[in-house]
C-alpha cells in the first residue's frame, strides 16, 4: 500500500465519523458524562491492550496532567501501567483478569470505566466490563470494526467504521483528544 493511499484511508475513516450525527451526539454525551462524574468526585479507569494500552495511558496523562489549560489534576487511572499488579494477577488468575481485578478493587458506583479495543473482542476487557457493570460503573467502549462482543456491554460506545487496526487507532486518539478538550474546557477554572 502506498503512503498516500494509507493517509487517504485514514482521512476517509475520520470523515465517516464526523459525517455521522449519531457518532457526534454520542461523543458529546460521553464528554458530558465524564465531566459530571469528575465534578461529583468520581474517577475514570481506562484500559486497553497493545497500542490501545498506550492510548489508555495517553488519555490518563492528558487528564491527570494538562491538555491545553493549566488546571487541577483529575482522578484518572490507566490500568495498564503497574507491571507488578498485571504480572501478579496474570500469574495468579490469568491474563483475562488483569483489568477486572483492578476494576473490582478500584471502581466504585458512578465511576467510569473506558475499554479501548480495535476489535471489541478482548477477553480481559470483556471481563472488566462485566465487573464494571455489576458494580454500577458507567461503561464506555472505544471500539472498531463492528464493535465486537464489547458493544452490547457498554452504556456508551463509539465504533470506528474501519477494518484497519491502524486507522481505528488513529481515530481513537482523535476521539481521546476531543474528549480531553471537552473535559479541559469544563475544568479550566479549577485550580
Amino acid at each position: 500500500m502506498s503512503i498516500k493511499k494509507s493517509i487517504l484511508e485514514s482521512i476517509e475513516t475520520k470523515i465517516k465519523l464526523i459525517s455521522n450525527t449519531r457518532f457526534l451526539d454520542e461523543l458529546e454525551q460521553i464528554g458530558i458524562r465524564m465531566i459530571t462524574a469528575l465534578k461529583n468526585g468520581k474517577k475514570i479507569l481506562i484500559a486497553g491492550n497493545g497500542g490501545s494500552a498506550a492510548d489508555a495511558q495517553h488519555f490518563a496523562a492528558e487528564l491527570a496532567g494538562q491538555f491545553i489549560h493549566k488546571r487541577k489534576g483529575l482522578p484518572v487511572i490507566a490500568l495498564t501501567t503497574n507491571s507488578s499488579i498485571i504480572t501478579a494477577i496474570g500469574n495468579d488468575f490469568g491474563y483475562d483478569y488483569v483489568f477486572s481485578r483492578q476494576v473490582e478493587g478500584l471502581g466504585n458506583q458512578g465511576d467510569i470505566f473506558v475499554g479501548i479495543s480495535t476489535s471489541g473482542n478482548s477477553v480481559n476487557l470483556i471481563q472488566a466490563l462485566d465487573i464494571a457493570n455489576k458494580n454500577g460503573l458507567i461503561t464506555i467502549g472505544l471500539l472498531g470494526k463492528d464493535g465486537g462482543n464489547m458493544k452490547s456491554m457498554c452504556d456508551y460506545k463509539l465504533i470506528v467504521p474501519s477494518q484497519s487496526t491502524q486507522h481505528i487507532q488513529e481515530a481513537h486518539i482523535m476521539i481521546i483528544h476531543e474528549l480531553c478538550s471537552l473535559i479541559d474546557d469544563a475544568f479550566k477554572n479549577y485550580r
